[in-house]
């Protein structure tokens, strides 16, 4: 049997998921894990495609774990459980294509060179994508890597979607909009045609809500406009990033505080945020739970920024017939969801708190005027679907 593994790189930990493919090359999720607090004390669980824990793993005290040196560990407990299963390829998620990188490809020096680039456009995520790249061509050079963008799902969005208002110069340089989160919501658009078409082929705002966040407005399953821009800074409040915010702060900040460049970089990608104004964490769940006033300021906060975009979508559509939400505070945080549609009743949105409080699949009220859904996100999967195509030739 072949294999396809997926690979979603982060600052801090490894997603990661086996498919085992038929004989039709239909891919079907064998296992899958995670590693965290990479940094700190990793740990690992892996778990089989029923969510039974097939091995588990703490490096107490090995704060000088790399990714490269867990991505070794993690291939030798592969090779040694594969159960048969030959590993063809590895797709990786690559968060940041440029103009250049519109649709997935081969990985070879050219490609890497160009994605090295990138870098400084996605300081969180390429580098640690790249530095998993590198790390399974040394283990095994000759094993197929695949990267996959997460910039492609917006490529072809309106002209108008992609420009700042700055000389058309520096545009055609590409300081551009460019959107995030496309993997997730190429998924999305996907499940949503085989659950509902009719909502599919309509006017929907998709909501990727997690540590990283986003909306993406989409017309027939295609992306219109999104909240994030030329880097993943842009756009909601999120963990520890600030999400839009006046330019002017960046120069005063530079200017008359007197911070350098590297400061303010580190201050809005890792300091501000849900961590920012609570002062407490960039963890939902522990906001949600706390009683302080300040942690309950940062979720009315997030979710009235939520909200607000979603009514700017909602113009860049002419309507809207629906909303997705997805990813870990999404698909699990009723009461931010619950925030959310209330502050976008105007629009005829009625949640079903029952349904909302349960986690259904459909939480919006019957009378509703558009249909509020919990779909869950899938990454590694959309990442196979993709290697597979650059490997039969047929990627689009």
């Amino acid at each position: 049997m072949k294999a396809i593994v997926s690979l979603n790189s982060g600052s801090s930990s490894i997603k990661f998921a086996l498919f085992t493919l038929d004989h039709e090359h239909v891919p079907t999720l064998s296992a899958g894990g995670k590693i965290e607090r990479i940094g700190l004390s990793p740990c690992l669980a892996i778990r089989d495609a029923h969510g039974t824990v097939l091995h588990e793993e703490d490096w107490t005290d090995r704060a000088d774990m790399t990714h490269a040196d867990l991505l070794e560990w993690l291939f030798d407990w592969a090779l040694s459980h594969l159960e048969g299963r030959e590993v063809i390829a590895i797709g990786h998620r690559a968060v940041h294509g440029g103009t250049g990188f519109a649709r997935p490809c081969r990985i070879d020096d050219t490609v890497l060179a160009a994605l090295e680039k990138l870098c400084p456009l996605a300081p969180l995520h390429q580098p640690h994508n790249l530095a998993a790249i590198r790390a399974i061509a040394r283990i095994a050079p000759d094993l197929t890597q695949v990267a996959c963008f997460d910039t492609a799902f917006h490529h072809d969005r309106p002209a108008v979607a992609t420009r700042f208002a700055i000389p058309r110069a520096l545009h055609d340089q590409g300081i551009r909009r460019y959107g995030f989160h496309g993997l997730s919501y190429e998924y999305i658009a996907r499940r949503l045609a085989e659950l509902d078409p009719e909502l599919a082929a309509g006017k929907v705002i998709a909501a990727h809500l997690g540590n990283g966040a986003s909306l993406c407005a989409m017309a027939d399953g295609k992306s219109v406009d999104t909240t994030m821009g030329f880097t993943a800074l842009d756009g909601l409040v999120m963990g520890t990033r600030c999400g839009a915010i006046d330019p002017g702060v960046i120069l005063h900040l530079e200017t008359q505080l007197g911070m350098a460049s590297e400061e303010v970089e580190h201050l809005l990608y890792k300091e501000s945020g849900l961590l920012g104004v609570s002062g407490l964490s960039s963890d939902m769940r522990t906001l949600s739970a706390s009683e302080r006033p300040e942690a309950e300021e940062a979720v009315d906060l997030f979710a009235w920024r939520a909200a607000r975009e979603a009514g700017g979508l909602t113009a860049s559509m002419g309507g809207i017939d629906g909303i997705v939400f997805t990813a870990g505070i999404g698909e699990n945080h009723a009461g931010v969801r619950s925030r959310i549609c209330k502050r976008l009743e105007w629009l005829g949105i009625e949640l079903d708190e029952a349904a909302n409080t349960a986690n259904a699949a459909v939480i919006s009220a019957v009378g509703s005027r558009a249909k509020v859904m919990v779909i869950p996100t899938d990454e590694e999967r959309m990442i196979a679907l993709h290697t597979l195509s650059v490997l039969s030739g047929t990627a689009p």
